[in-house]
């Protein structure tokens, strides 16, 4: 793929000078959905699927990017003195939200680059290629510029405050920080609230994690995202009058159930109680994990998306169509709905002598009830970015 690429990009650019190339990955959360900016646990892994970055440095300030996944947008100019969101600059606002987030920090950019881009990642598929390309281009300007300072979690948080802020998506930290911090066979059992983090071993013994994809595209920045962070936290604060906390992760159950009655909305009640829920499922989680319970680990997801399809509602017809397919089949230890929701992927975890059954019997039976296709990845947990 990487010889492939650069091949490309010298096509594209002509010139001289030497290529580097970058690698970063997707994710796919395993559980703890709409927790990471309610101040609650998640619990992520890379995926070796991912954004590539052919990159070459320029001597004046000028910025090329072309995507190869975009192939009709063609090479898009700007440059460092451009740093603007722009409607019409379409994906480029990413890797430039990154760049402007850099030198708001004080980190300065001398000089321009050109860019090839090339993700794997289904685009709108909620396996986070908006986090993989703002992770990709920290790593690529923390090499470029020698920001050896920049350690990998800044870079995360980075992507994050240029997502927020450029791009105008109120997400939290887990996507970043997966593709950053990304351990092969591992997954990140992450503390939104403090950055503390575990990495937990993935063993699913005679399992395989498979990602099915609706083929049902989100854009979370156009979509209800934005209402659920905002529904959380107005209950947060109705919370805060009658309990000491700062983030509705610091709730037990029981506490949520004795203080629920100060959320004076019954639409924010299921919203705080999803949040507090699901951050204990996680906890419970990977807790079963780590004792080789794989079965509770499934049940615990199954329970995670019930929550998420009618406490938060963020699923839609379709997902629910492949979760319910899903669940109901001999072989599946759990399955649910994961990344920001309305449409996008669900995750399961198959036996494995059940898989090509999970694969053609779902697909079929998909396609039949709502009339396109659906897409199986059958995947493996990699690291996280940088260099290749």
């Amino acid at each position: 793929m990487k010889e492939k690429l650069i091949q490309q990009f010298k096509d594209l650019y002509k010139g001289e000078g030497e290529i580097r190339s970058y690698f970063a990955p997707g994710r796919v959360n395993l559980i703890g959905e709409h927790t990471d900016y309610n101040g609650g646990h998640v619990f992520p892994c890379a995926l070796t699927l991912g954004t590539y970055g052919i990159v070459r440095d320029r001597d004046d300030r000028k910025l090329r990017f072309y995507s190869a996944n975009f192939e009709k947008l063609g090479v898009i100019e700007t440059s460092l003195d451009e740093l603007v969101p722009d409607p019409k600059a379409n994906w480029t606002n990413y890797p430039k939200g990154v760049m402007w987030a850099f030198e708001k920090r004080g980190y300065k950019l001398s000089h321009g680059m050109d860019i090839l881009i090339y993700g794997n990642i289904p685009n709108g598929s909620g396996l986070s290629s908006s986090a993989s390309l703002e992770v990709l281009t920290g790593v690529i300007l923390k090499d470029t510029f020698g920001f050896d300072q920049v350690s990998m979690v800044d870079i995360a948080l980075i992507g994050q405050d240029s997502e927020n802020n450029f791009n105008g998506c109120n997400c939290g930290i887990m996507d970043q920080f997966a593709s950053a911090m990304g351990k092969k066979n591992h997954a990140i059992f992450l503390d939104t609230n403090t950055l503390h983090y575990e990495y937990a071993p993935v063993v699913l013994e005679d399992a395989k994690i498979v990602i099915t994809n609706s083929k049902v595209k989100h854009s979370l920045v156009d979509s209800a995202y934005n209402d659920r962070r905002s529904e959380c936290e107005t209950a947060l604060k109705e919370l805060k009058a009658v309990t000491k906390i700062s983030s509705l992760g610091e709730l037990s159950e029981e506490e949520y159930e004795a203080h629920k009655d100060a959320i004076k909305d019954a639409v924010r009640q299921k919203r705080a109680k999803h949040a507090v829920y699901e951050n204990q499922r996680t906890v419970r989680a990977v807790e079963a994990l780590k004792n080789q319970d794989v079965e509770l680990f499934g049940k615990l997801m199954n329970a995670s998306h019930e929550s998420l399809r009618y406490d938060y509602e963020v699923s839609c017809k379709e997902i629910d169509i492949l979760v319910d397919l899903a669940q109901a089949m001999p072989g599946v230890l759990g399955s649910r709905i994961t990344g920001g929701g309305f449409g996008g992927c669900t995750v399961s975890i198959v036996k494995n002598d059940a898989v090509d059954a999970f694969i053609s019997e779902i697909g079929k039976t998909y396609q039949e009830k709502v009339g396109h296709e659906a897409e199986f990845y059958v995947v493996d947990i990699g690291d996280g970015a940088g260099v290749i």
